[in-house]
């Protein structure tokens, strides 16, 4: 096979989809030894992130001009047996395509995105589902939202869920500690939470819940820990931090690497993941393979995710959280059975598993385009309506 694959995420910060697109290309490079890959990349640098004898190609960071223009030539040139994309495919594209849809928040939530963004999503998803001829998406949660949304058969849609990279694990909690007071001077038990600053990861309610739960237990000397890079909402985000009255015990990190989240991870007392809207919501896992109690949202993918081994919250309701948190940090023995647990189901997720079930479907798209196009070659020849001279230069062809 020749798998051509949009990896503009890869070196762009951009969280979820990029430590997706990565995590398959390095199972790809161990499982795979036949098929010939290539990575189309944006970023300076990105190549270096994609496994050594995979090719990569640079094409713009521009959305317009990289799914008007780029992306297509460099298909049309490279001539790959699929593409593999998340969310949106290029506009002109003459090859099988396989899309990952993480999720169609921007159709069952518009509200926390930009106008521009919401617009830009609901024509290229829609345009890029109708086309592709399969789906991958992470959570049944998140098959059946697009289902609902999109007039597609149930086969096409495929189950392949997220995973989390070897690199989270349970390591000293005092080295930890250390490394993240001497890396954002934090000096203090905390509480964590980890997404970028927009309204749908719902960091206003974990302030306001951070508050209530302080003004409630003043015997905890728990600092809130953030972590994110920063959007339009940010401002939002700080001034609510600012009007707590808790302001010195509120830390914003900005983006961190993955080393430094492996550190913050194992530090904390206790994660709190209080998105309104996830489709499938990766920190839970990485938290849960450090040995961290979880406490998440009950709403959209995260229940599904978290399966009993995180404690669940409304995270429309500031209480709630605040009395997760209280149950964490006060009972240590549900805080031991939740960290058994956290490890116990993030185990049960691999990378691995999920790139081969990736290249069993890149396996059925190749498969099913050579029987139509052996067929079609078949009823070609065979064909008793052709010309005389049509059949001649068949004949001279075969010869």
């Amino acid at each position: 096979m020749r798998i051509a694959v949009d990896a503009h995420a890869i070196g762009r910060h951009l969280t979820g989809n990029e430590v997706y697109v990565r995590s398959l290309l390095r199972e790809f490079a161990t499982l795979d030894n036949e098929s010939e890959f290539v990575a189309y990349v944006s970023e300076a640098g990105a190549d270096r992130l994609v496994p050594r004898r995979f090719k990569t190609k640079s094409v713009a960071a521009d959305p317009y001009f990289r799914l008007g223009w780029d992306l297509s030539r460099c298909v049309s040139r490279d001539k790959p047996d699929l593409l593999h994309v998340q969310y949106t495919a290029p506009l002109i594209n003459r090859v099988p395509v396989v899309v990952t849809v993480h999720d169609v928040s921007f159709i069952e939530n518009p509200e926390y995105f930009t106008a521009w963004k919401r617009a830009h999503l609901r024509f290229n998803v829609a345009r890029t589902v109708k086309l592709a001829t399969r789906i991958i998406t992470v959570s049944e949660f998140s098959r059946d939202a697009i289902l609902r949304t999109y007039p597609v058969s149930p086969e096409k849609v495929r189950v392949i869920p997220n995973a989390v990279s070897s690199e989270f694990r349970v390591v000293s909690k005092g080295r930890a500690t250390q490394a993240v007071r001497e890396r954002f001077d934090i000096d203090a038990p905390f509480i964590f939470s980890v997404g970028d600053l927009q309204p749908r990861k719902n960091h206003i309610g974990l302030i306001t819940a951070f508050s209530s739960l302080i003004a409630a237990h003043p015997e905890l000397d728990h600092h809130l820990v953030i972590a994110g890079q920063n959007t339009w909402f940010t401002p939002r985000i700080h001034a609510v931090a600012q009007a707590s009255g808790l302001a010195d015990r509120i830390h914003f990190t900005g983006f961190v690497s993955d080393g430094e989240l492996v550190q913050l991870y194992n530090a904390c007392d206790c994660f709190v993941f209080p998105s309104f809207y996830e489709g499938f919501g990766l920190p839970i896992l990485e938290a849960m393979a450090c040995g961290c109690a979880v406490a998440c949202s009950s709403t959209s993918a995260m229940p599904e995710v978290a399966e009993g081994a995180g404690l669940l919250f409304d995270p429309r309701n500031p209480t709630s959280i605040s009395r997760a948190m209280a149950d964490i940090l006060q009972d240590a023995e549900l805080r031991g059975r939740m960290e058994t647990r956290g490890l116990q189901r993030a185990s049960q997720f691999s990378w691995r598993k999920s790139a081969s079930a990736t290249l069993d479907v890149y396996r059925e798209v190749v498969a099913e385009r050579a029987a139509v196009s052996g067929k079609a070659n078949a009823e070609s020849i065979a064909s008793p309506t052709a010309s005389p001279v049509a059949n001649q230069v068949r004949s001279t062809r075969k010869r």
